[in-house]
């Protein structure tokens, strides 16, 4: 893989990136308030939640098998392997001081531009995948410099040349706000300041809710998105003492950015993860508030044993949802 004449990343080492993940599903064996028409086109024709199961359109069970395409548009320091910068503010602060910040800006269009090809996601079909998961900043849709650019995000253009070539190779996609207004983790992965702003902002609260709306009146016809992950890993582990209000707002959110997406979309299913790196649903109350959700989890550096995952698999058992495993990996080859 090259980048203009410069050689930046090799193909070796995005592949190293891409690691995150196979995922799998446990299955039982603003303008929120305008008048936007909602789309309700032919519903039958998506991918649905009956019970703990996804089901096509033909009646067949659908289990998911995918990979991530993360740090494309939400670079990360774990990804890139750095050990001294860890999100995309301070590795483009790094960039720009030791390059200058025009060709820091060349670099990142260049970036998004050739991360990505066509030809990969040929290969990730050919190894039996059958999704594709997509992280994304979401200051690809406003106009906040990020990536390259200063105004005029390019969020649609980058997404939808990706969700064209899954269409050609029959590869679904989840969209993932990796990173929301304010932060939503308190950690370099959500690209923010160190804590999760977004649960106590309202500005920001109403900019997530806003673009995902905008994301979802996009998308609402397309049969080939599975569904729309809202958040990604919420509030870390080291919010919990002293910041029980944290947890209680997440719940919350989650319901008042799928009232906000209804407005738009009635088609597509909603997925919502658990707080602290998605690993905690005690957070959660009502599993009905929408008739097309489901639950996502991610655990990282365990065993391969069922007793790793029975907790999600308790939590999907009593309220009879899917649960998605959206990411695992380990640190080391041992």
């Amino acid at each position: 893989m090259y980048f203009s004449n410069y050689n930046l990343m090799n193909y070796n080492m995005k592949k190293i990136i891409n690691l995150l993940l196979i995922a799998v599903l446990f299955s039982a064996c603003s303008s929120e308030q305008d008048t936007t028409p909602v789309h309700t086109n032919t519903p039958d024709r998506f991918i649905r939640v009956d019970g703990p199961d996804l089901v096509k359109p033909n009646g067949e069970k659908f289990f998911i098998q995918g990979i991530n395409l993360g740090n494309w548009l939400n670079p990360e320091g774990y990804m890139f392997l750095f050990s001294n910068v860890n999100s995309y503010r301070t590795i483009n602060d790094a960039f720009s001081e030791m390059v200058g910040p025009d060709f820091t800006k060349w670099f990142w269009t260049q970036f998004k531009e050739n991360y990505n090809t066509r030809d990969d996601i040929r290969y990730i079909k050919q190894t039996g995948m059958n999704s594709i998961r997509i992280p994304f900043h979401y200051k690809l849709f406003t106009d906040e410099d990020y990536m390259g650019l200063t105004a005029d995000q390019d969020g649609f253009e980058m997404i939808d040349r990706v969700v064209e070539w899954c269409r050609e190779e029959g590869l679904y996609v989840i969209l993932d706000m990796h990173d929301a207004p304010g932060g939503q983790t308190g950690d370099n992965i959500d690209d923010s300041y160190g804590y999760p702003w977004l649960m106590e902002s309202e500005e920001s609260k109403a900019l997530f809710c806003s673009i995902w709306k905008e994301v979802a009146n996009h998308y609402a016809n397309d049969t080939l998105i599975l569904g729309y992950d809202l958040l990604n890993e919420p509030i870390a582990h080291y919010f919990l003492d002293g910041y029980a209000h944290l947890n209680d707002s997440l719940e919350p959110l989650y319901k008042r950015c799928t009232d906000s997406i209804r407005t738009v979309d009635t088609n597509h299913i909603i997925l919502l993860g658990g707080a602290q790196w998605n690993s905690n649903f005690r957070i959660f109350n009502d599993s009905k508030f929408d008739d097309k959700l489901m639950y996502t989890c991610h655990r990282y550096w365990c065993d391969t044993l069922q007793n790793d995952i029975q907790d999600f698999v308790n939590f999907r058992d009593s309220v009879n949802l899917p649960m998605y495993m959206g990411e695992t990996g380990e640190n080391t080859d041992e």
